[in-house]
C-alpha cells in the first residue's frame, strides 16, 4: 500500500463514522475544530495529516484514535 492508498483507506475510516454518527461535514468539523472543506478532503484521501488533526479528527467522532487506523491494507 503506497501512500495515496493509505490515505484513502484512512480517510473512508473517518468518513464511515462520521456516518455513523449522522454528521455532516460541517457538524463534523464544529465538533473537532477542522474547516468543513478539510474534512471532505480527509475523507478523499487529498491531504496528508498531522498527529494534532488526527487526535481532533478522533475526539470529534468520539473514538479513540487508533480506532481510526483499524482498516485492511492490501
Amino acid at each position: 500500500m503506497d501512500k495515496i492508498e493509505f490515505r484513502v483507506a484512512f480517510g473512508k475510516r473517518v468518513e464511515n463514522f462520521r456516518k455513523k454518527l449522522g454528521l455532516s461535514y460541517r457538524q463534523l468539523a464544529q465538533k473537532c475544530d477542522i474547516d468543513h472543506s478539510n474534512i471532505s478532503k480527509i475523507e478523499k484521501g487529498e491531504v496528508d495529516l498531522r498527529i494534532s488533526t488526527i487526535q481532533e479528527l478522533a475526539k470529534g467522532l468520539e473514538v479513540h484514535p487508533q480506532e481510526l487506523f483499524d482498516f485492511k491494507m492490501d
